[in-house]
């Protein structure tokens, strides 16, 4: 699972995905908290929290400079564990992994990085709206499907059945 950055929650409980898009990631995939953290190795972009926006709607976007510090960490990552599955999550991710320039180019669709399964997830922040649009909420249904493929294909503890 590859995220943008941690946020306020991580940081205070020093693991991943705590906060409240945390609890909506897992809810899409269907995963209670410890399969959950069984499933998926939490990386991100970015090692530190960015700080909150400027305008207070959410996190700062890490700079490309603060991604760029932490390319090597995330490359070694990828590296270190070989994974069979890498979830982008939220449009920087994508970007930084796959270099697409949008969510609609990406979530709903499988990819290959390094001959590696990617799906794209959108970020499940309550500051996104590019859920509003019905045929985004069905892409996301349609990438969801695809984590749990993979997820069955590679043998993963979690129930490749839920959604």
């Amino acid at each position: 699972m590859l995220g943008q950055a941690r946020g306020v929650a991580e940081g205070q409980e020093r693991r991943p995905w705590r906060g409240r898009a945390g609890q909506t990631l897992r809810r899409w995939l269907g995963l209670e908290e410890d399969a959950f953290y069984e499933t998926f190795y939490c990386a991100s972009v970015t090692r530190c929290y960015p700080g909150r926006a400027p305008g207070g709607g959410g996190d700062r976007t890490p700079t490309a400079r603060e991604q760029e510090l932490c390319a090597f960490w995330r490359e070694w990552e990828l590296r270190l564990l070989r994974p069979g599955l890498i979830v982008p999550v939220g449009g920087l991710a994508v970007r930084r992994l796959l270099g697409l320039p949008s969510l609609d180019a990406s979530i709903g669709e499988r990819f290959e990085f390094a001959e590696t399964a990617v799906v794209p997830l959108p970020h499940p922040s309550g500051v996104s709206r590019w859920l509003n649009q019905p045929a985004n909420q069905a892409r996301l249904e349609r990438a969801i499907g695809l984590v749990h493929e993979e997820l069955a294909a590679i043998g993963s503890p979690a129930k490749s059945g839920a959604v």
